[in-house]
């Protein structure tokens, strides 16, 4: 049962990253090392404010 709450907890916390326009991190971190090893892995603080650049700047923010 714990582990089910668990599982219910990051889905929610992800579908409301995901609707504010935040992707998962843990997410990203996979993308880069399997498609960008020679890209250094940013914090989470570096990335969460490249994503805030990103969609109020008008930057873009895909890579692929």
């Amino acid at each position: 049962m714990k582990a089910k709450l668990a599982a219910i907890r990051h889905w929610a916390v992800q579908t409301a990253r995901l609707c504010c326009g935040v992707p998962d991190y843990d997410v990203y971190v996979k993308h880069l090392r399997d498609h960008h090893p020679d890209r250094p892995v940013p914090s989470y603080k570096e990335f969460f404010r490249e994503r805030q650049i990103a969609r109020y700047k008008g930057t873009g923010g895909r890579c692929c």
